[in-house]
């Protein structure tokens, strides 16, 4: 705001740089927090309960929220559950959402505390997650609009050969000595939807525009109106104009909490049902196999426009009046009958030098259920940046803060190390793709935050089973493992 201003009384480009060691103090970050987790089971297996104490620091001066307990009770079926969050304000500044905000921290906490569970019972990780599937949620009784999480595990599970995992730790061998380890974890992250507002205009000439709520940064959301368009209108790809991000076409919401996919789609497709409802009453007939834009031309108009506004579940008509006023208005985890989330099971390879205790991440498979994969493409790519976001939080990356007085020391990318090239190996990923239809008409899911969430649980679980050595930090240093 400030450049903008200055730039208008000065009438010349004004530009504003911000040096990388400045932004560790004027931008948000991932807060610290410690997590304390007890888990109580039978002979079985079966979970009995669980207890979960968690502290996240916060600013003198802002509310972000401390919300870790949300999920792990939902993920699997305990006899009991009690959790309690804290906030401890210090004086930094305040933190933010960074992507699975509390889902990947509280993820890695309870999958290594589950992974020490299944050793204590004696059964194989994978095993114990399947034991206590879960299809209602327990804080609310009520069900899971879609889960198919065993599917993932099973899944993942075949395709990493999870059989050859070693019980034992620190048995599994490579030719060059270095110590083997496999690693299981899962994640959910909520099903949300926002609304939207769209207005779809066909051609006669086969032209066809649609102008929707909602943006594009990289994540494929064009794709996914162009495949709800072209599937139920059969429209031609080449002639068709998407125009989003654009306030001068249509009302936006703000691109975030995964909920871009599950309200573009459902509004694009219900959109282009209306067009082809209110052209079968200009034609007088169901609509023929013909390409639309013929079956138009043939009334002799140039031109059909509908507009369409597409209310959540669990709100009103006021959601539309509040998206014009430019107030985002987000639905879910929770609705009238039902609760939404996506699901993953990952699975990690992990390779460790005896010797100098280098980490390496062989091989990572990830299996999600996150409804109708609208692009196989940009979803394997979602799912493969959050599996390297979770190797950088495993091995690589954290803010070291100056006691004294509060600077970032490593505040530049010589000193804040993050994963390169050569630190990732193969990242296979996988769907179960079945439709969730209670969710929205379109039948997705939400996949750019689950895709993070359980990843470093399981590389810490596989680095355990390579070298028996349980780390309760983040991220695992190599001082750790000599």
């Amino acid at each position: 705001m400030l450049v903008a201003s200055a730039a208008i009384l000065l009438r010349r480009p004004v530009k504003l740089v911000m040096p990388r060691g400045q932004l560790f103090h004027t931008a948000s970050y991932r807060p610290r927090s410690r997590h304390r987790i007890r888990l109580g089971a039978d002979k079985q297996g079966r979970l009995l309960a669980g207890l979960y104490e968690t502290v996240q620091q916060n600013s003198r001066y802002d509310g972000f929220a401390c919300d870790h307990g949300a999920n792990p009770p939902r993920m699997y079926e305990y006899g009991a559950w009690a959790g309690s969050d804290r906030i401890i304000r210090v004086d930094t500044q305040t933190p933010g959402h960074q992507r699975a905000p509390h889902e990947h921290p509280s993820s890695y906490a309870t999958e290594c505390a589950f992974d020490e569970l299944a050793e204590a019972v004696g059964m194989d990780p994978v095993e114990l997650r399947i034991h206590n599937d879960a299809q209602n949620d327990l804080i609310t009784g009520k069900p899971f609009s879609s889960r198919h999480l065993v599917d993932c595990l099973r899944r993942g599970a075949e395709l990493i050969d999870w059989s050859r995992r070693a019980r034992e730790p620190g048995s599994l061998g490579a030719e060059n000595g270095d110590r083997i380890g496999l690693g299981v974890a899962c994640g959910s992250y909520k099903g949300s939807m926002t609304a939207a507002v769209t207005t779809l205009r066909l051609s006669a000439s086969g032209r066809c525009e649609i102008s929707t709520s909602g943006h594009e940064m990289g994540q494929g959301i064009r794709s996914v109106i162009a495949a709800e368009l072209i599937e139920v209108l059969g429209v031609d790809p080449t002639k068709l104009d998407i125009r989003i991000g654009d306030t001068g076409h249509a009302p936006q919401h703000i691109t975030a909490g995964s909920w871009g996919t599950g309200s573009v789609a459902p509004a694009a497709r219900s959109a282009a049902l209306k067009l082809r409802e209110e052209l079968s009453v200009l034609t007088g007939a169901p609509l023929s196999e013909e390409p639309v834009h013929v079956q138009l031309a043939r009334t002799r108009r140039p031109s059909l426009e509908v507009t369409v506004n597409t209310i959540p579940l669990g709100k009103d008509a006021q959601v539309i009046e509040q998206l014009r006023r430019g107030i985002p208005s987000t639905t879910g985890p929770e609705y009238p009958d039902f609760m939404a989330f996506s699901w993953i099971a990952h699975f990690a390879e992990v390779h460790v030098e005896t010797s100098t205790g280098r980490v390496r991440v062989k091989r990572v498979v990830s299996v999600a259920d996150c409804g109708r994969v609208m692009n196989r493409r940009t979803a394997e790519s979602q799912v493969r940046g959050g599996v390297v976001w979770g190797i950088g939080a495993a091995l690589r990356e954290a803010g070291e803060t100056d006691p004294r007085f509060g600077g970032v020391l490593n505040n530049d990318l010589a000193e804040y190390v993050v994963p390169v090239n050569a630190d990732i190996g193969a990242i296979d990923v996988d769907f179960i793709d079945q439709p969730d239809f209670k969710l929205n008409m379109s039948g997705v899911k939400g996949l750019g935050e689950v895709a993070m969430v359980g990843a470093a649980a399981a590389i810490v679980n596989a680095v355990y089973n390579a070298t028996g050595r349980r780390v309760r930090h983040l991220p695992i240093r190599i001082e750790d493992l000599l």
